[in-house]
């Protein structure tokens, strides 16, 4: 396979170098149509997703290659995030592959060319077929992190098939503290409010770092505010047994060490939402069997993205060739039949 001839030259480099060069080469690739897999449609919101595996905000952090990572087999892209003004991000170096653990400390900060480039960029592509999140941020240095919500929620929502509030990075200071219960209520009320009565679902992004009464009051107020779907979960500040030199770095660790943490906390979201609420699982899933142990365990969708980093583009078909085999085996007929059925 050409990712196994290109890794090795990828992996000589520093991490967010060949992530560059990851995103160029896919801005040149051709658009290859996906197999038809109409048995892993699903929806969720409202939302057709013709197969429930989506690629994590993160990669297209500009909004550049959507359409290049659908046609990989993904079957919804997430971009972002997208904060209203262009920031740097934290200082460099602040990716780091942790290649014996097969996972990824970041600490990137939101980096990227704030809302009215991306706006641009996606209303350029806004009549193509697709399932789009928007994944959406607040400036490090804003002074009302609530109104910087509300504004990428005004400018976005048009453009997006959803929007996903990401209020769970740890590399943004203070952030995640719009997860307490009051502070939350304010940001949703905020974000409806500039969606208006016909935007799109709104999806909320959460740490996987929560003690239980966090998770209860969250799930409380999804389930109250009529979210489209909590995504659980972003990277965590924990630090599992890992083996890597660059173990002790600061940031949000993602990949396999994660695995365990987030299918624990998708199960708890799932208890504390009484399963009245649509769950993405995300976090550590490197293959079909984990990505159908998390829909069984109650996700209607999946995402990954630091999987990518060691397995290559090929990645996300040979998920969804899999998964259709393992919803057979064990005697579903849909994946919507198959969620939380553990």
């Amino acid at each position: 396979m050409l990712f196994d001839l290109a890794r090795p030259a990828l992996f000589a480099l520093d991490p967010e170098t060949a992530h560059r060069l990851t995103l160029a080469a896919l801005k040149v690739a051709p658009l290859v149509a996906e197999k038809d897999r109409t048995a892993l449609e699903t929806e969720v919101a409202g939302i057709r997703f013709p197969n429930p595996l989506g690629m994590a905000a993160g990669f297209d952090k500009d909004g550049e290659v959507p359409d290049k990572l659908l046609a990989l087999g993904f079957g919804f892209a997430e971009v972002g995030s997208i904060t209203p003004r262009p920031q740097a991000g934290n200082p460099k170096p602040r990716l780091f592959r942790l290649v014996e653990d097969r996972a990824v400390i970041n600490r990137m900060g939101f980096n990227n060319g704030g809302s009215e480039a991306a706006a641009r960029r996606l209303a350029r592509r806004a009549a193509k077929p697709g399932v789009l999140g928007i994944n959406i941020g607040a400036n490090k240095d804003s002074t009302d992190r609530i109104a910087d919500y509300a504004e990428m929620t005004r400018v976005m929502a048009p453009l997006a098939t959803y929007l996903a509030v990401n209020i769970s990075s740890p590399n943004t200071p203070g952030l995640r503290a719009l997860q307490d219960e009051n502070a939350l209520i304010d940001l949703l009320d905020a974000v409806f409010e500039a969606r208006g009565p016909d935007g799109p679902p709104v999806f909320l992004k959460v740490a996987p770092d929560l003690e239980t009464a966090d998770i209860d009051a969250i799930a409380r107020i999804a389930v109250d505010k009529r979210l489209g779907a909590l995504i659980v979960s972003n990277t965590t500040i924990s630090r599992p047994a890992l083996q890597s030199t660059h173990a002790n770095e600061a940031g949000g660790l993602s990949g396999a060490p994660l695995h365990d943490l987030a299918l624990q906390r998708l199960r708890d979201f799932r208890k504390a939402t009484g399963g009245e609420m649509p769950l993405v699982g995300v976090g550590g899933i490197v293959s079909a069997e984990q990505a159908w142990v998390r829909i069984r365990a109650g996700a209607s969708l999946v995402q990954l993205y630091s999987a990518m980093v060691y397995e290559g583009p090929g990645l996300p078909r040979k998920i969804t060739s899999s998964l259709e085999r393992l919803m057979r085996r064990d005697g579903f007929s849909s994946i919507a039949e198959a969620v939380g059925s553990e």
